[in-house]
């Protein structure tokens, strides 16, 4: 039987156990709103206090720069910086507490340290030594850096395994260029911080940028992250960036180019090759070749492509286009004759000469390209005015930036007709008093090339955003500077050129049709005339002539076995034989039309 104090008893415990489950209630249920409802609000407000926030940036990984055929050319990669503690060591190697000794002792694991990070065991255990010598209480001493993935986990695995907490290591994200210095001048490069200095890595540079992510926290007691308390922004990775170039044909002409400057004696050289029907550029080989792994490797000079960041007097290559505007006026055809000796001084008292020794000739316009003459050009550029021919040079592409937009890129010079003196007025014929850089005579001989329609030149094929969307760059824009037929005129001219030219044999790319043009140019001495016996040499040239399919320009500077245009010859020729293999163009299939005559 129960009583009545036995009853009250247990109401009492029942109303206490209630009263207690009601304030743990209460306080799991502050917790719950504290952690989980409101965790965002507390945590930022305590990050915006100050006092318990903590916030730590999570990196974004920047894009990478592919070729056409999606062929890695840059990216990111992770390596990792290490570092040991001297105080530890000190302390570790004095402790008598074989509980509290890791399981390595120094020498045994100094051993292992060692062979991991690829350095001299010896020596590791000297720098520990003089750096505790110094300073017993140093927390810090450089062990390695830019380590692999690999080595990081061999480091960590001692680190945690064998208790080895004097290792500590930290990850860093670098730039690779996995082929080196293929297409490096077009690549550019970033420096120490990140920051892209030239090329597509600054040109694109808002394509391949990523944006850092932060996590954000609370800490307690000791600086202990308050679990459940973290805001996470994730970063977003950098784009990924496609280019126009093949950089399988980069490599090869970039090793040939090499080899001919080389043979010639050639401070320099370059190779560009453009797609005449989409004005894409599909390789830029350079030489010397700017690595962008060891950017110091060449000098600064180089740093900088030389096919948009150098320019040069263009000289005979342009001839071509002289003839392109007199034609396209129609004052003038292929058969037109002008009477021509190797040194003619003009009304206006203007002097020019011809580049070799020869009696009075009635040369043809077709003629006076195949031989270059001066004296020739002089005569059938002035048929037009200064005026129109200005405004043709200007359609064709010079004194203006390409549309590429490459990172210091160069204009070109050429200065209003109204300020060009008596010998301007014949020189600006046979492409001096002006200047052009190697991507911009490319550009115009897409132009004759494309049947007279010149397309922006690119070297950007697309965009892949870090949400995988693709952006690509506007479709080029085009413009009429000849008609279709002056352009099919001048490539039956250039044909000529390349069967009639002193350089035929060295030239011909068996079974091709192809034309070409050759430029010898003085070079500035920098005190206002031009240096002696040197020049700056190029050989622009088309294929197939019957349907155009590539234009490629091979530049050498000063040189100095073979001193004329003649110098490219072979560099031009193995370049073409070689861009016409790499894109299977079929070979010529219509035989050539009748020679065009020389002289009249």
């Amino acid at each position: 039987m129960t009583t009545r104090a036995t009853r009250a008893q247990r109401r009492r415990t029942a109303v206490a156990l209630a009263v207690i489950l009601m304030v743990l209630g209460a306080f799991v249920f502050r917790l719950v709103d504290i952690q989980v409802v409101h965790a965002d609000d507390h945590v930022a407000e305590g990050v915006n206090t100050g006092n318990l926030g903590s916030t730590q940036v999570i990196a974004g990984a920047r894009g990478d720069i592919t070729d056409t055929d999606g062929t890695v050319l840059a990216s990111s990669v992770l390596v990792y910086d290490a570092e040991l503690s001297p105080l530890l060591i000190r302390q570790f190697e004095e402790q008598t507490d074989e509980k509290k000794k890791p399981k390595l002792v120094w020498d045994d694991a100094s051993e292992r340290i060692a062979d991991i990070v690829g350095i001299d065991v010896d020596d590791l255990r000297d720098k520990v030594s003089k750096r505790i010598e110094q300073d017993p209480n140093s927390q810090y001493l450089e062990l390695a850096t830019g380590l692999s993935t690999e080595q990081y986990l061999k480091l960590r695995e001692l680190k945690t395994d064998d208790g080895l907490a004097y290792i500590a290591m930290k990850p860093r994200s670098v730039r690779v260029y996995p082929n080196g210095a293929v297409a490096g001048s077009a690549l550019g490069f970033l420096d120490g911080s990140g920051k892209p200095l030239y090329g597509v890595e600054l040109m694109d540079d808002a394509c391949l940028s990523a944006k850092n992510g932060e996590m954000t926290y609370l800490r307690g007691q000791g600086g202990v992250k308050i679990p459940g308390s973290e805001q996470i922004t994730p970063a977003t990775d950098g784009g990924t960036v496609q280019l126009t170039i093949n950089s399988d044909l980069n490599w090869y002409l970039q090793q040939m180019i090499a080899e001919e400057a080389k043979k010639q004696g050639a401070k320099a050289g370059s190779v560009t090759v453009v797609d005449v029907k989409t004005g894409k550029i599909r390789a830029m080989a350079e030489y010397p070749s700017l690595d962008p792994n060891d950017v110091n490797s060449v000098d600064d000079d180089y740093w900088r492509s030389q096919i948009f960041s150098y320019w040069f007097e263009p000289g005979s290559t342009f001839k071509p286009i002289t003839a392109a505007s007199v034609i396209n006026e129609g004052a003038a055809t292929p058969l037109t004759s002008v009477t021509a000796p190797d040194h003619k001084k003009f009304a206006n008292g203007a002097v020019v000469n011809d580049p070799f020794k020869h009696p009075t000739y009635q040369y043809t316009f077709a003629g006076a390209l195949i031989d270059s003459s001066n004296v020739s050009l002089s005569q059938f550029g002035t048929m037009i005015s200064p005026e129109k021919r200005y405004d043709y040079l200007k359609r064709f592409g010079v004194g203006e930036k390409t549309a590429v937009g490459f990172p210091e890129e160069l204009t070109g010079l050429i200065r209003d007709p109204k300020t060009w003196g008596s010998q301007d007025l014949y020189t600006t014929t046979f492409g001096q008093a002006f200047t052009v850089t190697p991507a911009q005579i490319a550009g115009a001989y897409q132009a004759l090339a494309n049947g007279g329609e010149k397309l922006d030149l690119s070297v950007i094929e697309s965009c892949t955003t870090g949400d995988g969307t693709v952006i690509k760059p506007d479709p080029p824009k085009s413009e009429r500077v000849v008609t279709e037929q002056t352009a099919k005129t001048v490539q039956r001219m250039l044909e000529n050129v390349a069967v009639q030219g002193g350089l035929a044999k060295t030239v011909e790319v068996p079974g091709y049709r192809i034309g070409i043009k050759t430029g010898t140019a003085q070079t500035p001495d920098g005190k206002g005339g031009y240096k002696k016996g040197v020049y700056f040499t190029n050989m622009a040239g088309i294929a197939p002539i019957e349907d155009p399919q590539f234009v490629v320009l091979v530049t050498l500077d000063e040189p100095t076995r073979i001193r004329n245009s003649g110098a490219t010859a072979a560099a031009f020729q193995k370049a073409m034989t070689q861009v016409l293999k790499t894109y299977r163009v079929a070979p010529s299939s219509q035989p050539m039309d009748e020679l065009l005559p020389k002289f009249d």
